[in-house]
């Protein structure tokens, strides 16, 4: 069987990002007494569905560039239908090195602290049902379904967000809680409108009928579908809640928070853009969201006296880049915000890590109670300095390649509300990098303001006394993931590719329509209205 012309692969691969987690968890949850075997069970299945999705992510890009298929056999306009693409695909790969990264950083905390604080038997159910349900969002093609995925991430999500039971998590987690919901009732209602509207929630199905919907009703459904994916990507005015519930986590569960869940809302206002409402009337709209969102968040970011605080509003404001190209509408700058979203990843979930690492070692994350930590780790001032320069924007980094392409788009629409977000853009990496710099110099470099009992009991640290202090297993995932950050710089060109090629196929809409409703690979002449 030749896989790069055959249509056989997406039947064996195509799944297995979902249903391979989930029959993982189930394995770890029967084994609850067991946890070196839960241990060994979730990284297995993860490393698995790391080797599919980047094979899928090659055979697409490759290939035909979209295949699908119709869960249970039902045929694609009854069934549920798994469509992978050059997108999703791409962030397929990513989110599972990302999740693979951050649970061996997370297995090396918990063997080195007794695991006390973390329930394992609940731990590796819970997130390898957080895979799933992140791939499931991810290869959805009905809106339903895409339910569905946000619903089982979401429930995964409550229960880590509140591991150890703190008062300070429990609290956050209500409020994660609350808007979750909210946002749940919001998307759940839009798509019952659709329903009403069409007959359908397939979403290539969608891309047609709606065309023959009013205006009106369409401006309806498009802005109820935004504010329901905007609270779960966290753009502004909707993203009050992320900075107060993000911070409180674990550091292994933030990490994976900043890194993935509001990327999962990105990709649903993708889809909804570009195969939706292509052209539609929340299009200006975007343009000054994604604006407000980049600069609100930064300012956030420069007022904070505390490391997660402060990223969790630079997560904010990045979100903005991403919406910026999408509002765009353009093949740049669709292709801008896939580049922008998978180095996003990334680099926020290292920042994310390292930042656990420095509470494990200062025992705080107060810029007023950390200092000289370049002196006393210099291993961890490297793991911070990389990504924080990726992230900041400075060259020749990812995270100026992604910065460029998505202003390059911008000037090439010449409009004077792109040539604001374009300025916007440049002012919110300014003071990114004001944001980052105060970070180095206050923790990593300058003498701290004030000595804890632990600083003044043990004194300044070696550089050697880290590898006691800080577990091999919990620097090496990390120390991974930075040079994952870095070899997004290396390949840019070659993923700039995939991600133009991503951007040209949600412009034209025929080779996703076509593959999902003949329910296989892309080739046929269904005529999409544009």
């Amino acid at each position: 069987m030749n896989l790069f012309d055959g249509n056989d692969w997406p039947r064996v691969l195509l799944p297995l990002p979902v249903v391979l987690p989930l029959f993982a968890a189930g394995l770890t949850l029967a084994l609850a007494r067991r946890p070196r075997a839960q241990r060994t069970i979730s990284v297995t299945a993860l490393s698995i569905v790391v080797a599919a999705t980047i094979a899928m992510l090659v055979l697409t890009d490759r290939g035909n560039g979209t295949y699908s298929i119709a869960v249970g056999g039902w045929p694609s306009r009854l069934g549920i239908p798994l469509v992978a693409d050059r997108l999703s695909t791409l962030m397929l790969v990513v989110s599972s090195v990302v999740t693979l990264a951050v649970l061996l950083y997370s297995l090396a905390q918990g063997v080195a602290d007794g695991e006390e604080g973390t329930p394992v038997s609940i731990y590796h159910p819970t997130y390898l049902v957080l895979s799933a349900g992140v791939s499931n969002a991810f290869l959805s093609g009905d809106l339903f379904n895409l339910y569905v995925g946000f619903e089982i991430l979401l429930a995964a999500s409550y229960i880590l967000l509140t591991l150890g039971g703190t008062k300070a998590r429990v609290r956050a987690g209500t409020t994660y809680v609350v808007v979750s919901l909210l946002s749940s009732m919001v998307f759940l209602t839009a798509i019952a409108l659709v329903y009403m509207a069409t007959g359908t929630v397939n979403m290539a199905e969608l891309s047609v009928r709606l065309r023959e919907v009013d205006p009106d009703v369409q401006l309806v459904l498009h802005l109820l579908l935004l504010v329901g994916f905007g609270i779960k990507a966290a753009v502004f005015p909707l993203s009050a809640w992320l900075p107060d519930s993000y911070p409180t986590a674990p550091a292994p569960v933030t990490a994976v928070f900043a890194g993935l869940l509001t990327k999962v809302g990105v990709y649903a206002i993708i889809r909804t853009e570009t195969l939706l409402f292509p052209g539609g009337q929340a299009g200006d709209l975007l343009l000054w969201v994604a604006l407000a969102t980049m600069v609100v968040g930064i300012l956030g970011a420069v007022a904070q006296n505390d490391v997660k605080r402060l990223l969790s509003f630079t997560l904010v404001s990045h979100i903005g880049y991403m919406v910026f190209g999408i509002a765009l509408g353009t093949a740049a700058g669709l292709s801008g915000a896939v580049f922008y979203v998978a180095h996003h990843i990334t680099v926020q979930t290292t920042l994310f890590l390292v930042t656990g690492l420095v509470e494990r070692y200062a025992g705080s994350t107060s810029l007023d109670a950390l200092g000289s930590l370049a002196k006393r780790t210099p291993v961890l001032a490297v793991l911070f300095f990389v990504p924080a320069m990726n992230l900041a924007g400075i060259p020749p980094f990812s995270g100026f390649l992604g910065k460029l392409g998505l202003l390059q788009a911008g000037v090439d629409v010449g409009t004077w509300p792109a040539y604001v977000l374009v300025a916007g853009g440049v002012v919110t990496s300014l003071l990114t990098l004001y944001a980052i710099a105060k970070v180095w110099n206050r923790a990593f470099w300058q003498e701290p303001q004030e000595h804890t009992d632990r600083d003044e009991v043990a004194g300044l640290a070696t550089a050697t006394q880290i590898g006691v202090r800080t577990p091999l297993g919990m620097l090496a995932p990390t120390a991974a993931l930075v040079v994952v950050g870095v070899g997004i710089t290396v390949i840019a060109g070659p993923l700039f590719g995939i991600s133009d090629r991503a951007a040209q196929d949600l412009l034209d809409r025929s080779p996703y329509v076509d593959t999902v409703l003949q329910g296989g690979a892309s080739g046929g002449a269904t005529e999409v209205p544009r």
